[in-house]
């Protein structure tokens, strides 16, 4: 029998919780009380599975923390793991996005940051290093800040290609390498600004991407959350366009994919960027089983009426066991489950601080 880790970052902390069944759970924490947690990766390479937790206090300023004991203890280096370089006059708000790269690349981890930045590690997480292509871009100085704040949010690997990378920034667009990261250009082709002026609503550069997830079949399709509108690419990132139809809004930040299944990815769609609570004050998840050709409800052992809470964009989630595991959290603290894939769900944490983050993974 297989167990899952479920991790839970929230303004206050980060929550553990562990399962055989993924009906009966175990937590522990909070973890790191006090501290805002914006990112959590799980990395199982090297035959060990390591966590790393972006914590960010308001006494002690934001840090990367490390645990090979599934969260029973944790370290913090001696030094910060991620520090801008003084020339840049540059100091680091908070970690954003913890990516481990894949197993081509073993040690590798990817950050993403405030102010929007990446940067590389290669030794598990223990340190990393500015990619500094990327932060000297000429168009870098021109990006906007999105309404929480400029990251750096999604670090997409090619698995066919380790030299080839894609990272979204809030509010800059996508990026892509071919070398990797020795060189960048914007990929934003075919996404909408709908905060520009109408003559101008699709700028080389400057959209506000919410949130990529990668198909796990077809390595060039991609699934994109844009503040207003969603997308699908067929060429990793070259074009986007449109696959809005069937939903009941086009505005939300999270998007996650199904772990084997092609075509199967899953939105927690929100009002609007002037309304954003669920539409019809209904909390749904939305899955579609075809590329975004058309989209199914799912909201069995959900709220049906007056639900508030919204979805961040790392705080939607799928395990990797069989059948895939669907995890979100809310800002109302609340976090939900579905063991069927979305077909069903249930509350698994209720009153918890704002939910910031959500990973799950099988870990025995």
């Amino acid at each position: 029998m297989t167990e899952v880790l479920l991790a839970v970052g929230t303004e206050k902390g980060l929550f553990l919780g562990r399962s055989r069944d993924r009906l009966t759970w175990e937590f522990s924490g909070p973890h790191f009380p006090m501290n805002a947690i914006y990112s959590v990766s799980i990395d199982r390479r090297d035959r060990r599975t390591r966590l790393l937790a972006g914590a960010d206090s308001s006494h002690w300023g934001p840090s990367v923390w490390r645990s090979d004991d599934l969260g029973a203890s944790w370290s913090e280096p001696a030094r910060p793991a991620i520090r801008f370089p003084e020339p840049t006059g540059t100091s680091l708000t908070r970690v954003w996005q913890l990516q481990p790269a894949g197993a081509e690349a073993p040690g590798v981890v990817y950050a993403g940051t405030e102010p929007a930045a990446l940067f590389r590690s290669t030794d598990g997480g223990e340190s990393f290093d500015l990619v500094e292509s990327l932060w000297n871009h000429p168009q870098r100085p021109h990006w906007g800040a999105g309404y929480g704040g400029q990251g750096l949010h999604t670090i997409l690997t090619d698995p066919r290609d380790p030299q080839r990378l894609l990272v979204a920034v809030s509010s800059g667009g996508v990026y892509r390498s071919k070398d990797g990261g020795d060189s960048w250009q914007p990929s934003n082709t075919g996404l909408r600004a709908e905060f520009f002026p109408e003559e101008g609503q699709y700028p080389e550069f400057g959209q506000c991407v919410h949130k990529i997830a990668p198909d796990p079949v077809h390595p060039d399709r991609l699934y994109l959350q844009n503040h207003g509108g969603v997308y699908r690419s067929d060429d990793w990132g070259g074009s986007w366009r449109s696959i809005v139809d069937g939903l009941p809004a086009e505005f939300g930040f999270a998007v996650a994919a199904h772990p084997r299944r092609a075509d199967t990815a899953y939105l927690f769609p929100l009002g609007g960027a002037d309304d954003r609570i669920p539409p019809g004050r209904r909390c749904r998840v939305f899955r579609t089983n075809d590329g975004g050709t058309s989209w199914q409800q799912l909201a069995e052992g959900l709220p049906g009426e007056d639900h508030y809470g919204i979805v961040l964009r790392d705080a939607l989630r799928t395990d990797d066991a069989d059948p895939a595991g669907i995890y979100f959290g809310n800002r109302t603290g609340d976090v939900y489950g579905s063991r069927d894939e979305g077909e069903s769900w249930s509350l698994l944490l209720s009153h918890l601080p704002d939910v910031l983050c959500v990973r799950a993974a099988v870990v025995a």
